[in-house]
């Protein structure tokens, strides 16, 4: 069984071309990539709205789209797209894949994962940042 981290994309991102775990300059997305380092994880991926599934050495441009912006049925095509693309590099029912992103990105997931940890689930953005710093592993 592998451990997976998904973390969700942020709208305050570079300017120019650059690798996905640099594009997002957020403080949320910034801690969540530390949080996610420490635990060791087989893989972390990025939950874009516009990519879906990205790996964090993937060069993508800046764009402006979110899930919390979408209609219902975009965000359940959105979460069928990464489950698939997902299907590709895990095991969607006996890996363990921990999401930290909000309920917009959780719930398009959810019916086609079997094992999801939700560390910062009902938490506002401010209890977010002070829960991954409280949590930052020490390497």
């Amino acid at each position: 069984m592998k451990n997976i981290v998904l973390i969700s994309c942020v709208s305050k991102k570079l300017n120019t071309k650059a690798q996905a775990k640099d594009l997002y300059q957020s403080a949320l997305f910034i801690k969540s990539l530390q949080y996610a380092q420490g635990l060791k994880p087989d893989a972390i991926y990025i939950l874009s709205a516009k990519y879906h599934l990205l790996k964090l050495d993937a060069e993508i441009g800046p764009y402006d789209q979110t899930l919390n912006s979408m209609k219902k049925t975009d965000r359940l095509t959105w979460g069928d797209v990464v489950a698939d693309q997902l299907s590709k590099v895990a095991d969607l029912k006996n890996d363990q894949f921990i999401i930290l992103a909000g309920n917009k990105y959780i719930e398009p997931l959810q019916s086609h994962l079997e094992n999801i940890q939700l560390p910062l689930q009902g938490l506002k953005i401010g209890e977010r940042l002070k829960f991954l710093t409280g949590h930052q592993k020490q390497g």
